[in-house]
């Protein structure tokens, strides 16, 4: 379920009823604002209006010769909020900036009352500069008492905006050709740098074209690996023919090439041939002789002598070190073709494996070089980038310079006079009205700030809710505020039916009796007390009248004046306050003596003298026993006591009775004293049987607490409309219409 934020809503019926409680400050604030707004707009003299126009556009110049066209360009720049920033509000920031106005000041001498140099606000604040809507023209104004004044400060200041303008053009073509003649050296001497790194690079690497190399690389690895294939595949036939011959031959390769070579000699064989005869000699002589024979000696050492010299020309042909056996000299024909064609065949496949080796190693060569040449490439492109940058830069450079130099000799800014301004004829329209306006609208604002100012520092308590809020008690009755025709001031409480008419407040206390007399079912009321948290709240007025209104039902009402501090039932009923309560308690006099009856059934008993510590008499048991006899000679018994505030009159009273009816009257019922009071009802446990609003404005009321409407409530008491008793020593009677 989606939360739904608890938003206190605006209570503008609340709001209202603060402008009604506090209408007269706030119309005081708002007539002293509007007054003050009517003497300025009076007290001011009548003013002239000077205007004249400058057209505002880039300098088109340059584009005839294609030199310095970024100077004096008028460009918008983006804002921080997304928005665009006119050229034209630049512009016009500029021709009311200080050094302009102080310029046009200087050169028109102008001054103030005083006789000194104008200041720079006080001009300003004449100024008026504005970008007219969907054009390039800014709109300057000046407003001045004088009108040949006005119009000379609008010429004045445009001729000085557009002078600054081409002053601040050249001298920014000024300063930008100074900066480029610094950086030009710099920038020659980095081109150069750049030039000689990329032609180290180049010699050190051997790179000409690595593109082209990198192509001739991949093509010449290809065609040697295709070589190396066919190489292996010869060596291969080679190795397998050699080992067929060997076998044949049985004799190694080493072995092979040796007799291979001495076969070839016509001295050897020779040799062979006696050799191989002088051994047939001697094996025929051995089997003839004996071995001393000379013969066979002559034989041996014959063969001996062969075989030393056929070493001998061995070692010449092999080497001294390999040792070629007989028999392998002594070969015939076949085999002899079969060791040379092995012997070949072998050189063959040595042959071939060299050129493999040979072809492998120059293959690796490219492949080396070819894994390189991407890094070569990347530097040397990073070379040639700082090359072209550092040649484009110093191409740039030398262009600017010539660009600036160009519009550094120009005499023409981005403004131009479109019309001047004219002397005015007539006043501009006055703007009394405006400020009239204004005053009036800030006299109704700064009325309302003060009248809910002052509500929110008054303490009081306001309306009937306010008090329900504050108290929690029981609401027995809301008594209406006297609307009172006349100018005459009332200090004493009004009775009804004798002072105030019976409609509407005559009801009201009808209604005070009724709830009171249903409050409790189980007991009976018979006496209470009336107070209030402080003074002027209307208890002596409520205690009377709800008295009054009991009575006209037909209860036998006793009305005791309690409050022997500040007595007032006396005034109220016109009676002699010698003898009273007090007596009664002190002198232990009879109560026929000091109570009266002022109207049929209801009887007044007087505070009488007033004592040193009336908490002292209200405490006693003869007040104890008053009170008691007070309640079964009469059907209600009311007393009237003093407030709550620094007072335990009514607390110590409402022990003996049967509660506390509280008093409250908004607009001077203050939160601190009713808290105080609320504090000390709780905390000494008096029964509070509820409490009574008196003196309620109907029309400040945001709920109704009525059964009548605010307009009746009102003609109840407007002259004429009032029902008003005739009235006599005996009581109130009514006669009709007055």
């Amino acid at each position: 379920m989606e939360y739904i934020p608890n938003i206190e809503e605006i209570d503008f019926q609340k709001h209202l009823l603060v402008l009604q409680r506090r209408w007269m400050p706030a119309v005081g604030v708002f007539g002293v604002v509007v007054t003050l707004a009517s003497l300025k707009a009076f007290s001011l003299k009548p003013t002239y209006k000077a205007e004249a126009n400058i057209l505002i556009s880039a300098n088109h110049t340059s584009s005839l010769t294609g030199l310095g066209e970024a100077i004096g360009r008028l460009e918008s720049l983006g804002g921080t909020s997304g928005t665009t920033n006119s050229p034209l509000d630049t512009q016009a920031k500029i021709v009311t900036s200080h050094p302009v106005i102080e310029e046009t000041i200087a050169e028109l001498d102008l001054e103030d009352n005083k006789g000194k140099p104008l200041k720079i606000q006080d001009l300003t604040s004449k100024l008026k500069v504005e970008a007219v809507k969907g054009t390039d023209i800014l709109q300057i104004s000046c407003t001045d008492n004088n009108p040949q004044m006005a119009a000379k400060i609008v010429n004045k200041l445009m001729e000085v905006y557009i002078r600054n303008n081409i002053e601040v053009n050249r001298a920014e073509a000024a300063s930008a050709g100074k900066f480029i003649s610094q950086q030009l050296p710099e920038t020659e001497d980095a081109l150069r740098r750049a030039e000689t790194i990329l032609r180290r690079f180049k010699e050190k690497n051997k790179v000409i074209s690595l593109q082209e190399e990198a192509t001739a690389s991949v093509t010449t690895i290809s065609k040697l690996e295709e070589q190396i294939s066919q190489a292996q595949a010869q060596l291969a036939d080679a190795t397998a023919q050699s080992q067929k011959l060997q076998n044949q031959a049985k004799i190694d390769p080493q072995q092979a090439v040796t007799v291979a070579q001495l076969s070839q000699i016509p001295g050897t064989q020779k040799l062979l041939e006696q050799l191989q005869e002088a051994q047939s000699q001697l094996a025929v002589a051995r089997t003839l002789l004996q071995p001393e024979h000379p013969t066979i000696i002559s034989l041996s050492e014959k063969i001996a002598a062969l075989n030393s010299l056929l070493q001998q020309r061995t070692q010449q042909i092999v080497g001294s070190k390999q040792q070629v056996s007989m028999g392998n000299l002594q070969i015939g024909t076949l085999r002899q073709q079969l060791i040379e064609d092995f012997a070949r065949s072998d050189a063959k496949r040595i042959g071939l494996e060299r050129q493999i080796s040979s072809l492998n190693n120059e293959k690796s060569a490219y492949k080396e070089r070819v894994n390189i040449l991407p890094s070569l490439e990347q530097t040397q492109r990073q070379l040639e980038r700082k090359l072209k940058a550092a040649q484009t830069t110093y191409e740039t450079l030398l262009t600017k310079l010539q660009e600036v130099q160009v519009a550094e000799n120009q005499n023409i800014g981005n403004a131009r006079v479109i019309s001047l301004a004219l002397v005015p004829d007539y006043p501009s329209s006055s703007p009394k009205k405006l400020i009239i306006g204004g005053g009036a609208v800030a006299g109704i604002a700064l009325g309302v700030i003060a009248a809910f100012g002052l509500d929110l520092t008054d303490r009081s308590v306001k309306t009937v809710k306010e008090a329900r809020e504050l108290f929690h008690y029981t609401l027995l009755g809301v008594i209406p505020s006297v609307s009172r025709s006349d100018k005459k001031s009332y200090s004493l409480p009004k009775v009804i039916g004798r002072d105030i008419p019976q409609f509407p407040i005559g009801d009201a206390y009808q209604m005070l009796q009724a709830n009171l007399k249903f409050l409790s079912s189980d007991k009976k009321l018979k006496a209470i007390v009336v107070t209030s948290s402080a003074s002027k709240e209307g208890k002596s007025e409520v205690a009377a009248n709800l008295a009054v209104a009991m009575a006209q039902v037909g209860r036998r009402v006793l009305l005791v004046d309690a409050d022997m501090r500040h007595p007032v039932q006396h005034h109220v009923w016109e009676m002699t306050n010698a003898v009273g309560l007090s007596n009664i308690i002190v002198e232990q006099l009879s109560i026929n003596t000091a109570v009266q009856e002022v109207m049929p059934n209801l009887y007044v008993l007087p505070s009488g003298v007033m004592p040193p510590n009336p908490v002292a008499l209200l405490d006693s048991k003869r007040m104890a026993a008053l009170v008691a006899s007070f309640a079964e000679e009469y059907d209600f018994v009311i007393f009237d006591t003093p407030t709550l505030a620094g007072t335990a009159d009514a607390a110590v009273l409402s022990k003996l009775s049967d509660g506390i009816l509280l008093v409250v009257r908004p607009g001077l019922s203050e939160y601190g004293s009713a808290n105080a009071a609320k504090e000390f009802l709780t905390q000494s446990g008096q029964n509070v049987l509820g409490m009574v609003i008196n003196g309620v404005n109907v029309k400040r009321e945001p709920d109704s607490y009525f059964y009548y409407t605010k307009d009746s409530a009102e003609a109840g008491f407007a002259p004429g409309n009032s029902v008003l008793p005739e009235i006599n020593t005996s009581g109130f009677t009514r006669k009709g219409n007055v």
